[in-house]
């Protein structure tokens, strides 16, 4: 989970304040006076696009954005106004920034969704002030721990009909003539059986192969670019370690690699969420290194 740098927004923001909401009038009189004033304008530049764009500020309401400034500017050392006014600026980062980026990450596209802002209030507050029973390592470790498990449910939502297919595909190969099953439900049909040595997990292996969907959608093939594909046999998803590490040097075989051993619940360009995937892997040698 990304972590939103919302102190150094705030910092950031802070380096803008250099005007009078208060409407006072330039009144330059010296060279102090105009050099404050020109020093004051051109810290602006670039102001409004922040405030639109990172702050998502309504510039109608750019007196009330004035106002605020002011204060803030003429608290000077008021530390108990810094407090409430760096407050001001926090909360509203997280209602604007952190929280909208939070549903994208979890929810997706769906706008309907969104995490509570009240729990997610009393855990910063919380946090901030030190009150939590519970350490920051230990909140960090839970909120990656919960946010995977939304996630996985809002993708099964969405990609449960793919994942259902997937499932009757690999449950109706595994029927087939011919086929066979390894561990963790990968199963495979022999095109050519080979008869070198077997690579080990950590070997590196030197391939060719062809990848499709269940539905016969190619996704990636070395056949194709017509170069063969070198890589250590632990360097790929699961389902295609476990055909490797059992393939004999000049095999050919077509595997078939239910989601889990595949990618999933992630999306890889083509390959959506929970896809059972096919290749045909032909293994031409193992790389010895020096």
């Amino acid at each position: 989970m990304k972590k939103a740098s919302i102190v150094l927004a705030f910092v950031a923001a802070m380096g803008f304040v250099s005007c009078n909401g208060q409407s006072p009038k330039a009144n330059l009189q010296n060279d102090v006076d105009t050099l404050s004033y020109t020093i004051g304008m051109a810290q602006t530049q670039g102001l409004k696009e922040y405030l639109t764009g990172r702050l998502g500020m309504d510039t109608t309401y750019m007196s009330e954005f004035i106002n605020g400034l002011t204060d803030g500017a003429y608290a000077g050392d008021d530390k108990k106004q810094a407090a409430y006014y760096a407050g001001i600026q926090i909360g509203q980062q997280i209602s604007n920034q952190i929280v909208k980026g939070i549903n994208q990450e979890v929810f997706g596209n769906d706008s309907t969704k969104t995490i509570s802002l009240d729990n997610f209030l009393a855990g910063f507050i919380q946090g901030v002030s030190g009150n939590s029973k519970m350490s920051l390592e230990q909140a960090q470790l839970m909120a990656q721990t919960k946010m995977d498990k939304v996630k996985k449910e809002t993708l099964e939502r969405e990609y449960g009909p793919n994942k259902k297919a997937g499932e009757e595909f690999i449950a109706n190969k595994a029927k087939e003539e011919g086929v066979k099953t390894l561990e963790n439900g990968v199963l495979y049909k022999v095109i050519t059986e080979g008869k070198g040595e077997t690579p080990k997990e950590t070997d590196k292996v030197k391939v060719n192969y062809k990848g499709t969907l269940i539905d016969g959608t190619e996704f990636d093939s070395s056949y194709t670019r017509n170069e063969p594909a070198t890589f250590r046999a632990n360097q790929v998803i699961h389902g295609w370690t476990t055909a490797l590490t059992h393939m004999p040097v000049g095999s050919k075989w077509e595997v078939y690699i239910p989601q889990e051993e595949g990618y999933g619940s992630r999306e890889a360009g083509t390959i959506k969420p929970f896809s059972a995937l096919v290749f045909e892997i032909e293994l031409l040698g193992i790389e010895k290194e020096d």
